[in-house]
């Protein structure tokens, strides 16, 4: 079976509240990746649902991630978009790199640790097992490059011990360096963006305000008062990048400058270095509104038409399957299975 040479795999939860984070550290790198690499951007609907979803709520997020990746400009025709549930080769490849994966390894992802909290015992086994459905969405597609956020790269660790496990314990049956190591691609400037409430805090889907995130529905208005009622400090920004040591906040909007402008956070402290958040936030504003407006707009253009989205997602997951099933097929053959 041909390796592939460039290919990535990447997801978004539909969860709701698309916001800034996610296109600053997934969706906009999404649009950038199909110019160099062989792309497979899914929605991952099974993730999802290890924490209890709305029905209806979750058909529809599904569809509005679809149209982000769209119309932030994934090319639907080019690479292939399709949704995590649609394809069966997620799941069965699961089950095998379950019985490969050890218990002392998932004991030591952190961010399950962090999402169960105290409440532990109640915790869903699908939360627990979260990190080998991500690994298994890798390899199904054999892939080499994984863009991550710094959460993600422990969950990306994983993958590739549970690729090289399989490939070591089944080596004189075929799997020796069936599995690939996939590489993680960290991009840009702001890979984490930071609630507008608390610099020390990633943005979030789940963050009970509504002011600590900018979302990819918010109107003009709404994103001009969460950047003007965006916590700060008294002093003016900083011209050299060290001064934004020990100011998170301002940290934070100094970066999602320099993401959306596409230059670095020195550029930035150039040209607004000195200058009070009273006079940088309404800079800020207009910079978000300019980069996100299109596409705000036409992510609500794409919602009305659900036959469209429908038929993507559809075609998507036909061409995903095209690519997975082989490789499940000669995973089943690889460990036994008649």
């Amino acid at each position: 079976m041909e390796q592939p040479t460039n290919r990535v795999f990447s997801g978004v939860q539909p969860t709701g509240n698309l916001h800034l984070g996610n296109y600053l550290g997934a969706i906009r790198n999404f649009v950038g990746l199909q110019e160099t690499h062989e792309c497979i951007y899914c929605v991952v609907d099974m993730h999802a649902i290890t924490a209890w979803q709305d029905p209806k709520e979750l058909a529809h997020n599904t569809r509005e991630v679809a149209a982000a990746y769209i119309a932030a400009g994934v090319d639907a025709d080019k690479q292939v978009i399709f949704n995590q549930s649609k394809v069966s080769a997620h799941a069965e490849l699961t089950w095998i790199l379950n019985c490969v994966a050890r218990i002392g390894w998932l004991n030591r992802m952190t961010q399950f640790k962090e999402k169960a909290g105290k409440n532990r015992e109640n915790a869903s086994v699908g939360l627990y097992d979260y990190p080998v459905l991500m690994a298994a969405d890798i390899l199904a597609y054999r892939a080499t490059h994984v863009p991550v956020g710094d959460d993600q790269k422990q969950h990306l660790e994983l993958a590739r011990d549970i690729a090289q496990k399989f490939n070591n314990d089944f080596a004189e049956f075929g799997g020796e360096d069936f599995f690939p190591q996939p590489e993680p691609l960290i991009m840009g400037a702001a890979t984490r963006v930071m609630s507008l409430r608390d610099g020390s805090k990633k943005m979030s889907k789940s963050d009970p305000s509504d002011m600590s995130r900018i979302t990819l529905t918010d109107t003009a208005d709404d994103i001009a008062k969460k950047i003007r009622k965006a916590r700060t400090d008294p002093e003016p920004l900083p011209s050299e990048l060290d001064g934004l040591k020990d100011r998170p906040e301002a940290d934070n909007l100094v970066g999602i400058y320099a993401a959306l402008a596409d230059v670095t956070k020195e550029a930035v402290l150039q040209e607004h270095g000195g200058s009070q958040f009273s006079s940088f936030k309404p800079a800020l504003a207009d910079l978000a509104n300019e980069k996100l407006s299109p596409i705000t707009g036409e992510m609500a253009r794409l919602m009305e038409d659900t036959t469209y989205i429908g038929s993507v997602l559809q075609k998507g997951s036909q061409r995903a399957s095209a690519i997975a099933q082989p490789v499940v097929a000669r995973v089943k053959e690889i460990v036994g299975f008649i």
